[in-house]
């Protein structure tokens, strides 16, 4: 049987992270939405969470989420 539980994390972002919501319009309750409900996919370390128009890729250290970048799903 499968247990849920909900751990908490610190999201953060990388500067070029920023650099991309800025010039695309994309918040950062955008951001930790489409990190908490996006579709998951693994790119070896690194997470791409797929949410509306947007993906979002991270990496999940210890009790940090790091935002590497936001780019237009195509």
């Amino acid at each position: 049987m499968a247990y849920a539980y909900r751990m908490t994390y610190t999201v953060r972002y990388s500067t070029h992270a920023i650099q991309r919501m800025v010039l695309r319009g994309i918040s950062r309750t955008e951001v930790e939405e489409a990190i908490r409900a996006g579709a998951k996919s693994r790119q070896g370390e690194r997470v791409v969470a797929s949410y509306r128009y947007f993906e979002v890729v991270y990496v999940v250290e210890g009790p940090s989420i790091w935002v590497i970048t936001v780019k237009p799903r195509w």
